[in-house]
């Protein structure tokens, strides 16, 4: 009998592209995503990883599982989640657990409060927390290795999803460009791109949505953004700004006090808004511990 366990675990690998990387999604060690693996290659009687430089790739075999497994895992996942609906548990004995990724300025500015409230209405409910960048959350709840997500689309730009995927919209979000209170352009309600063509500015690395927003919003102005200073975390972006090294795009959406010495200014031509969202299998959709989960996000956006 094929473990299901251990495929989740082979999957993880196809999913992250390393056993090091499917152990940080799913929450064991690389030595234990390798030994389920290895018990699956034992059972099966066929390889599915093999060595290529110091890393791993799937064997034919390995894809050929990885592909076949998808709709058997969604359909037990759906059987599961039937039978917990059908038991119509009483909301305070909702249990279950509901993995959780969530982009970092989410996690301040939404999940926080909303875990901690759950600990005390939902005690049979454990939502363990996982801070990923958009474009992963919707690999690691497409690929069952989360349950839900919390993710981010920039100026109404679509974030490519699976059909298999339900999203949520919980708040749309605003970014503000700040700057010292002694920089020229400080005195404005508003600001355009064109009018921020020659600043330094500080951004998040390359890879990032919202580095591709920052790009994005300054399409038609040449030369620009001039990228200077990179650092993932916004609160870094707000110390670097103090210091007068740049300029930044921040949203408002877990972000601190600023301070008397820095001044926030919405852009226009285009707005900087992303929509904020949760993700999660369609097979889910009727679990009484991910409604619970997604009920008190939703309830928790409506009063930001």
């Amino acid at each position: 009998m094929i473990d299901l366990d251990a495929v989740v675990a082979l999957r993880a690998v196809a999913t992250q592209g390393s056993v090091a990387a499917a152990g940080t999604s799913l929450g064991f060690t690389p030595s234990a995503v390798s030994q389920q693996i290895k018990r699956l290659e034992r059972s099966t009687g066929v390889g599915l990883l093999e060595r290529v430089g110091r890393g791993v790739v799937l064997t034919d075999a390995g894809r050929r599982l990885v592909s076949a497994s998808g709709a058997l895992l969604a359909d037990l996942e759906q059987i599961e989640t039937d039978l917990r609906a059908s038991v119509g548990e009483d909301a305070a004995e909702v249990t279950g657990e509901v993995r959780l990724a969530v982009f970092s300025t989410a996690v301040r500015g939404l999940v926080s409060p909303v875990l901690a409230e759950l600990r005390s209405s939902r005690p049979g409910v454990r939502v363990p927390l996982l801070e990923s960048e958009p474009w992963d959350t919707v690999s690691l709840v497409a690929s069952g290795q989360r349950d839900l997500g919390v993710v981010h689309r920039w100026g109404g730009v679509a974030l490519a999803m699976p059909s298999h995927l339900v999203a949520t919209p919980l708040v749309t979000d605003v970014a503000d460009v700040l700057l010292r209170r002694d920089h020229p352009l400080a005195g404005r309600s508003e600001l355009r791109p064109s009018d921020l063509a020659d600043e330094d500015w500080i951004g998040t690395p390359e890879a990032t949505i919202c580095r591709q927003w920052l790009r994005r919003l300054f399409d038609g102005v040449p030369n620009a953004p001039r990228v200077v200073h990179e650092s993932m975390e916004f609160a870094n972006h707000v110390d670097l700004v103090r210091a007068g090294l740049g300029v930044a795009l921040v949203p408002r959406l877990g972000r601190g006090p600023l301070g008397d010495d820095i001044v926030a200014i919405p852009t226009t031509q285009p707005a900087s808004t992303r929509d904020v969202v949760a993700l999660h299998r369609r097979s889910l959709g009727e679990s009484p511990a991910l409604r619970a989960v997604l009920d008190a996000l939703v309830a928790a956006a409506a009063q930001l």
